[in-house]
């Protein structure tokens, strides 16, 4: 090193500079809205995901049931009902097993069989196979409900869907359809996946 620039540094002419608060609380108050700018479009989107998970769940539970029934040799079923709370009128759906003695909770499996309900702005529609739609009404929530889709230990079932629509709009959000042999598949607004 040069003998003028050693005498430089080590006289201290060299200055350090570091940010003032002015620019700190500037490059904070940035990024806090950033930050706030990304939280409401992610959470704007977080009720369409919920859904999502929520019928794939469904459409899980209920290839896991049919699995269930051919092994252990006793059918399952699928309850879709209305309910109320606080006022407004919600949609739902449990599992149950069949016994001896009829429908009931599913004993083993409480935590795969969970219940499950809809947002308030969301409505069901089921249909099935050689059923009028006019004819299916949604049953109740009570444990010893009789379940409309039922999973025989044949590892067969009687072949519909599912449609979730926007309630007022009749928008079809998702339709989880099933066949004969229970194949299930989720279909977002109806439509297959295209294939690329």
């Amino acid at each position: 090193m040069a003998p003028a620039r050693r005498r430089w540094l080590l006289r201290g002419n060299c200055r350090q500079r570091g940010f003032s608060l002015l620019e700190l609380l500037v490059t904070l108050i940035v990024v806090v809205l950033i930050t706030s700018l990304v939280t409401l479009n992610v959470g704007s989107g977080g009720r369409g995901i919920q859904l999502e998970a929520q019928l794939r769940n469904l459409e899980d539970v209920a290839i896991y049931a049919l699995d269930e029934a051919q092994m252990l040799g006793v059918d399952y079923g699928l309850v879709l009902y209305k309910l109320n709370r606080d006022g407004e009128q919600l949609y739902g759906y449990s599992w149950r097993e069949r016994r001896p003695e009829g429908w009931r909770v599913p004993e083993s499996g409480k935590d795969i069989f969970a219940p499950g309900e809809l947002a308030q702005d969301l409505e069901l529609r089921l249909e099935l196979e050689g059923v009028p739609v006019a004819d299916l009404e949604l049953g109740s929530s009570d444990d010893e409900a009789t379940p409309q889709v039922i999973l025989y230990a044949s590892g067969e079932t009687i072949a519909g869907a599912i449609e979730v629509q926007r309630r007022g709009s009749g928008e079809l959000l998702w339709r989880l359809e099933w066949d004969l042999l229970g194949r299930f598949s989720l279909l977002l607004r109806g439509e297959p996946e295209e294939d690329s």
